[in-house]
């Protein structure tokens, strides 16, 4: 800290350029910030799935449903405590824009299997109670102003006609990333009101077993159960299945790192050209700092400082825009409702950028190192 001075003047001397080179960091980290936050949303079932569930589906695919009565046969399956089962209804509310995913539950087993979610019981009870009572999720009572009471209208797409619903109760996740978006209502007003298809059948079911260790098992057995029946199973863990379910929408892992590569490598070049030519324009005064005494090693440092100070407040700035960002809550009306920036990938972001610093400055740094004084001075 002692020649602070000397290294602020030194970077504001020019103003433009410094400034320049500070937005760049700060468009690129932004940038970072944002890759970081879809791929967390796209993985984040795959951060919460929980360790010691299964997700039993139809082996043909997710969208064929499997008979209600296989519930009794899977809890005769060795190590499983509980099972449940859910319906996906795929409705909208008001228009097409308002998109959130909507549930039919077994009320009777649906809280068991997943405890994160959290409801309280006076409400929870409300909810049982009326076979048209609903539960949803806080942000879903954020976003659309809903509160207990409310009758609310989804208009089905898969199940035709509009269905009422009244508001019973409000869940929220207890942990970071827990979906806070979803509509859960009676599986039985949907068997209920549902043509004659559709009765006695489910969308999956979620199998909770006594330890993790048992999950491989316990999957393999339960597709040998349904094996060679008319509804075949396919059974895995509730983190292979959101996997799967991730892999869907694409490699986005492989298109973050493209983009990523591509911002991070242009602003490379642009800070090792910053920094060269500060260099260049200073060549006289670090010919004079090195014949006054100061070692090689300081004049290193010194422009070494320059560009991680550069880094450092060109990357906070973005991160802390993309973090702004993420405040607001999801810009994308529930296609992204995990929209945050998580510590780690701002620290990431951080680093990267100092890394970014020290491989920008360090030719220029190591010229400025070597530079003779004689050398320095006939050049002037």
């Amino acid at each position: 800290m002692k020649y602070r001075h000397l290294l602020f003047s030194n970077l504001w001397r020019k103003k433009i350029r410094t400034t320049l080179t500070v937005g760049s960091f700060a468009v690129a980290l932004f940038l970072f910030g944002l890759l970081a936050i879809v791929r967390s949303a796209f993985n984040q079932g795959l951060d919460v799935a929980g360790t010691d569930r299964l997700v039993v589906v139809n082996k043909v695919s997710i969208i064929q449903p499997l008979p209600s009565s296989y519930k009794e046969r899977l809890m005769q399956v060795a190590g499983v405590k509980a099972v449940t089962h859910a319906n996906w209804f795929g409705g909208v509310y008001q228009d097409e824009r308002n998109f959130f995913p909507q549930f039919a539950i077994d009320t009777e087993t649906y809280r068991e299997i997943f405890p994160e979610f959290v409801v309280p019981e006076e409400q929870w009870k409300a909810f049982v109670a009326d076979r048209e009572g609903a539960i949803v999720g806080e942000d879903l009572v954020k976003r659309f102003h809903w509160k207990i009471g409310d009758r609310v209208p989804i208009k089905g797409t898969i199940f035709p006609g509009t269905w009422q619903f009244n508001v019973r109760g409000i869940y929220h996740g207890s942990r970071q990333g827990d979906d806070p978006t979803q509509f859960w209502f009676h599986y039985k007003l949907l068997e209920e009101r549902q043509n004659q298809y559709w009765h006695g059948l489910v969308g999956w079911y979620t199998v909770k077993i006594d330890s993790p260790d048992r999950a491989l098992p316990a999957a393999k057995t339960i597709d040998e159960v349904f094996s060679n029946s008319p509804w075949e199973t396919k059974t895995e863990t509730e983190k292979a299945f959101a996997t799967g379910f991730a892999k869907q929408a694409g490699n986005i892992e492989f298109l973050m790192l493209s983009i990523g590569g591509v911002v991070f490598f242009t602003l490379l070049l642009v800070t090792g050209n910053t920094m060269a030519i500060a260099v260049r324009d200073r060549i006289r005064e670090l010919a004079v700092l090195k014949a006054v005494g100061y070692s090689d090693g300081f004049v290193l440092a010194l422009v070494l400082a320059e560009a991680l100070l550069l880094a450092l407040v060109g990357g906070s700035l973005g991160i802390g825009l993309a973090k702004l960002l993420t405040l607001g809550g999801d810009p994308t009306r529930g296609l992204l409702p995990f929209f945050y920036l998580k510590t780690g990938a701002a620290a990431l972001g951080i680093v990267l950028a100092l890394a970014i610093g020290i491989l920008g400055g360090i030719i220029p740094a190591l010229t400025a190192m070597r530079l003779r004084v004689v050398d320095a001075l006939r050049r002037v």
